[in-house]
């Protein structure tokens, strides 16, 4: 992969390297990335939509705090679970966090799967409408009597490039594409299209997924089964407690957190809950894919392939040793 600057244009001797490991989720992008922090002057940008969120700790993978003592994390435990983080606050905070790294001296690197974070950084934010919660009150409804994947269908009609990115059960995609339309008149994937970029940095990134989608599915169930192991239901049980949370909220809307949330409130078994939570992983995985294989700019790595590493380690110096301009 040829590296180029987010926003395009002219090339520029000041711009250092930002460098990306992305990829689905049960992957072991932060396995990896924490073996690269400890052999280079790396520190770590989160870009992962649980992580900002404090009591959010099994259920997420978050690396423990032994951890980031070892290794400096960035964007990790800053909000409660109350609060709505968005993907604009998002750039806010990792291009502070990416400047103050560079000052150090140190080279950022970026961690995570939430395609939505990372395209607005990558790629500029969409000038997009605030949610809406009566809109979304009232698609929910529609939802419930018509079921979702008849509003997939609606969307077909009216955006038919989301549609086709879209899964026909992801509800939360589907919710925000149609309540944009309703709120605009304009199609989610033509207002995206509109994005401004962002102020221009050098980003290298990297897709780590192994190329047998078995293997992806086989390590998600056995990391959702040690999450149990760990207490992630006890976790969830704690969150319920509070009485400040809903399910309306991000948070709790997190992969996982969602199934067992239902399991808490009484709407189904703790088996279901299990079955579901390591389905929905599944799902997010396949997504998250999707989004990827979208993206040019990405230079994929087969995380079976046992010269994957060695091959990241190397762009990574190659890249930073560079003295000639992008």
């Amino acid at each position: 992969m040829t590296p180029t600057p987010a926003g395009g244009g002219a090339p520029s001797a000041a711009l250092l390297p930002v460098f990306v490991l992305t990829g689905p989720t049960g992957a072991g992008k932060s396995e990896w990335a924490e073996r690269l922090a400890q052999e280079s002057p790396v520190e770590i940008v989160s870009v992962d939509s649980a992580l900002v969120y404090r009591g959010l700790d099994i259920g997420s993978a978050k690396p423990d705090r032994p951890l980031r003592q070892r290794i400096p994390h960035h964007l990790i435990d800053i909000c409660e679970p109350a609060d709505n983080y968005s993907a604009g606050r998002f750039v806010a905070d990792a291009i502070a966090a990416i400047r103050q790294i560079h000052a150090r001296g140190r080279v950022p690197l970026l961690v995570g799967g939430t395609m939505l974070y990372l395209r607005a950084l990558l790629h500029g934010l969409a000038p997009l409408p605030q949610a809406s919660p009566q809109v979304r009150r009232e698609i929910d409804a529609r939802a419930a009597r018509e079921g979702w994947s008849a509003l997939h269908a609606e969307l077909a009609q009216v955006d038919p490039a989301a549609a086709a990115r879209i899964q026909p059960h992801d509800a939360q995609r589907i919710q925000r594409a149609i309540e944009v339309f309703q709120l605009t008149g304009r199609p989610l994937s033509e207002l995206q299209r509109t994005a401004a970029p962002n102020p221009r940095l050098r980003f290298v990134a990297f897709a780590w997924s192994p190329r047998d989608r078995s293997v992806l599915y086989q390590n998600i169930a056995v990391r959702f089964q040690k999450m149990l192991e760990l207490g992630f239901l006890e976790e969830v049980r704690g969150l319920y407690a509070r009485g400040d949370l809903s399910p309306e909220l991000p948070a709790v809307r997190s992969v996982g957190y969602r199934q067992f949330w239902a399991h808490c409130a009484g709407e189904c078994t703790f088996e279901h809950s299990v079955r579901a939570g390591i389905l929905a992983t599944r799902h997010l995985a396949r997504r998250q894919l999707i989004w990827l294989r979208a993206d040019a700019s990405l230079e994929w790595i087969d995380a079976l392939d046992s010269g994957a590493y060695a091959h990241i380690e190397r762009r990574m110096q190659q890249i930073t040793a560079e003295k000639a301009p992008y």
